[in-house]
């Protein structure tokens, strides 16, 4: 195979090759691509690209491969695996600029900014690629202080449809600039992400539980408290889990302070202590690249499916009474609730693409299990959400399993959408880059 691409210097794996059932497959999901493709150089990226617009093959583009919706795998057509591009470089150390290959992973990125004291706010799980979760959004440990990964972008490096290599940055090429925070791999593929990373110090993480008797009690009171709570304390709120007793299983919330000072570590977290009868704490000092953690792998014929919807403050009461009802009765989705506001609330709506800074909470849920398993919880499944859609707005495209037209016009409102399809238009007219929560050119 490596004379399907002239002057290609990466790996080409077909399906007659070793290795090809784990190449062929994402984190979440199985597929029969023709061809994976591991660039080992932009230069290599350019001509893969060429080549599958040559090809006429449908294109998958694979960062860390944790998508929901199996973004990173295809049937019958071309994978270009970005594993390959995953340099991570200070290079600007008055300013902290760091400079992170597409391939890379957020556990990558914690362990080699670690011996600088440096840190970027992204998600909280460490395999997660660096490429996908910022494109789309990105909510981390330090969200509330510093924003989403997104809004710590500086400048990106990004391969066009038409091979070419573009800078972007809000200087130089700022509509894409825009477009690609929050439009996802719509308009190229990243190569290299600058990001304005933060001194950072050990911080304050772990986990504090309550009875799930108490859930319709302590969950309202926890959203009270992080809507005026100090911005550097950032909380996610879940249960129904039923692999720790479903209806039955402790609310959960896990919490990181940003800062080592224990006395302000504990001003801010013994609110949330005081809420109801606390069944465990283990909230402790932690380096903050051991606060992301491995990702789970599903075993082979278990599912993901997940679905989620942002909740604007008059919302939350009648939001939150949903959820707690639903997740203390049999039969409910695991139920995470995200605080966000902070820093992501300060940004101007329209100054990038993602959309629903306002929000107060993001929440997702998550049915885990064989296909069969799946397809019973659906119509169950939908009852709820119809019961919350008065109370929700759009979606956040890191935790949607679906990518149909109503998926996407939650995920960009239409105002965004209008704008986003214009970039679209300019940088990949033919739509080549699809597999996404797709942005059609306008």
């Amino acid at each position: 195979m490596s004379a399907v691409i002239e002057g290609f210097g990466g790996e080409i794996v077909g399906p007659d090759d070793p290795g090809y059932d784990a190449a062929s497959r994402t984190v979440l999901a199985g597929g029969t691509p023709a061809y994976v493709i591991r660039p080992a150089s932009v230069e290599d990226v350019q001509a893969a690209v060429r080549y599958a617009t040559a090809s006429g093959l449908p294109l998958a583009v694979r960062g860390g491969g944790h998508s929901f919706a199996a973004f990173g795998t295809n049937d019958g057509g071309l994978v270009i695996d970005l594993a390959g591009l995953a340099g991570i470089e200070v290079i600007d150390k008055d300013k902290h600029v760091v400079r992170v290959g597409g391939g890379a992973t957020w556990g990558q990125v914690a362990t080699a900014l670690q011996p600088h004291n440096l840190a970027i706010s992204s998600g909280d799980t460490k395999s997660v690629g660096v490429a996908g979760l910022t494109l789309t959004g990105g909510m981390g440990w330090k969200v509330r202080k510093y924003g989403l990964a997104l809004d710590q972008l500086v400048a990106v490096q990004v391969v066009t449809a038409a091979g070419a290599v573009v800078r972007a940055a809000a200087d130089e090429n700022a509509e894409l600039f825009w477009a690609i925070r929050g439009g996802g791999g719509n308009f190229g593929i990243v190569t290299a992400f600058e990001f304005a990373a933060h001194p950072t110090t050990d911080i304050f993480f772990g986990k504090i539980l309550f009875p799930a008797t108490e859930i319709a009690d302590v969950l309202p009171a926890w959203a009270d408290y992080m809507r005026t709570a100090p911005a550097g304390l950032t909380g996610i709120a879940s249960f129904a889990n039923p692999f720790l007793g479903g209806p039955q299983a402790p609310l959960q919330i896990e919490l990181a302070y940003d800062g080592d000072d224990a006395e302000l570590a504990a001003q801010a977290i013994d609110p949330i202590r005081a809420l109801g009868t606390v069944l465990a704490d283990d909230v402790t000092l932690t380096p903050y690249a051991e606060v992301l953690v491995d990702g789970a792998i599903p075993p082979p014929g278990i599912q993901l499916v997940t679905r989620s919807a942002f909740v604007d403050k008059d919302s939350v009461p009648e939001a939150l009474r949903i959820l707690a009802e639903t997740g203390t009765s049999q039969g409910s989705p695991i139920i995470a609730i995200r605080s966000v506001g902070g820093a992501v609330a300060e940004i101007a709506d329209d100054a990038t693409a993602y959309a629903y800074r306002q929000a107060e909470l993001m929440f997702a849920l998550t049915v885990i299990g064989p296909p069969p398993v799946i397809a019973a919880t659906r119509p169950a499944g939908q009852e709820l959400w119809d019961r919350l859609t008065p109370h929700t707005n759009g979606a956040y495209a890191n935790f949607l399993s679906d990518a149909e037209d109503a998926d996407v016009a939650a995920v960009y409102p239409a105002k965004t959408y209008e704008r986003l399809a214009a970039v679209k238009r300019e940088y990949d007219p033919e739509n080549v880059f699809a597999s996404n929560h797709n942005v059609r050119p306008a």
